[in-house]
């Protein structure tokens, strides 16, 4: 009998061992249960809870399903699987939850922002909420600055701009790098050279609406380089100068250059390694 029990407690002792636990630092923006992370196993017991923020814990501590690692980027997803959720892990974070468009031009594209002329969140954030994130993976969002930074030191990346113009139409425009500066650097976008459809509105050679080289503004930090608070008046944070030719992070009004002034039907935005690298 104390064999049986022994014996017992051996194999509740390993069962527990494989239970996998979530530190999703990004929680705030997931509305839902472990099944709708593609690439998690059905068969994978996953307690799943916030990681709050914190980095008092290393990475390290928690652990992707046996035999596999999470992926740093939506790059690293197998070529053929679906667009949907994904658990990423960049490099000196937990995991994070985000959208990987594998449709778009070969896939791999991982989304940044998404947003709807009717969206139902509201765009006029704080410094605080812009760099941890808000809204809903599934739907409207903004992935949280702080972890756009983490992610695009990792490697080379290049940038889409998807927008959807007064008319529904889609166009898009595309830098050949993309990257932030950190936060003691306001967040400072670099952007690289164009192509596209959309026309170029980020690179403008007109200094109060370029956003390439300006730092991000939100309604409680103003870092544009206008004598007003561009964020406060237009309601969103952005990357702005004095003020804008985009604002893609807005309610009811989204703009992109001369192709749509507050009349944008939708946009995104999504980043993946450049080609080239």
């Amino acid at each position: 009998m104390a064999a049986q029990h022994l014996l017992l407690l051996t194999c509740l002792l390993a069962l527990s061992a494989t239970v996998l636990t979530l530190d999703i630092e990004n929680l705030n923006i997931f509305n839902g249960t472990s099944d709708k992370i593609l690439n998690l196993s059905p068969a994978d017991p996953v307690p799943v809870h916030s990681a709050g923020h914190s980095r008092g814990k290393r990475a390290s501590d928690t652990r992707p399903p046996a035999g596999r690692a999470w992926p740093k980027d939506c790059s690293e997803i197998p070529s053929g699987s679906p667009s949907g959720i994904y658990l990423i892990q960049p490099t000196g974070l937990h995991q994070l939850v985000v959208y990987c468009d594998m449709n778009e031009t070969a896939g791999g594209w991982m989304v940044l922002q998404r947003n709807r002329h009717n969206t139902q969140i509201t765009w006029a954030e704080s410094w605080s909420t812009y760099k941890y994130g808000f809204g809903n993976v599934h739907d409207d969002y903004w992935l949280g600055t702080e972890y756009i930074y983490q992610i695009a030191k990792q490697k080379v990346y290049q940038v889409r701009f998807v927008i959807h113009d007064s008319s529904g139409t889609m166009k898009y425009a595309d830098y050949n790098l993309f990257g932030l500066e950190d936060e003691s650097k306001g967040y400072r976008l670099r952007l690289g050279s164009y192509t596209g459809t959309a026309g170029d509105a980020m690179t403008s050679n007109n200094p109060s609406t370029v956003h390439d080289n300006m730092k991000f503004s939100t309604k409680d930090l103003d870092q544009d380089t206008s004598s007003g608070n561009c964020a406060s008046s237009s309601g969103g944070g952005w990357w702005y100068s004095a003020c804008s030719s985009v604002l893609l992070n807005i309610k009811g009004s989204i703009t992109w250059g001369s192709i749509c002034s507050g009349n944008c039907q939708a946009s995104a935005i999504l980043i993946k390694p450049a080609s080239y690298c």
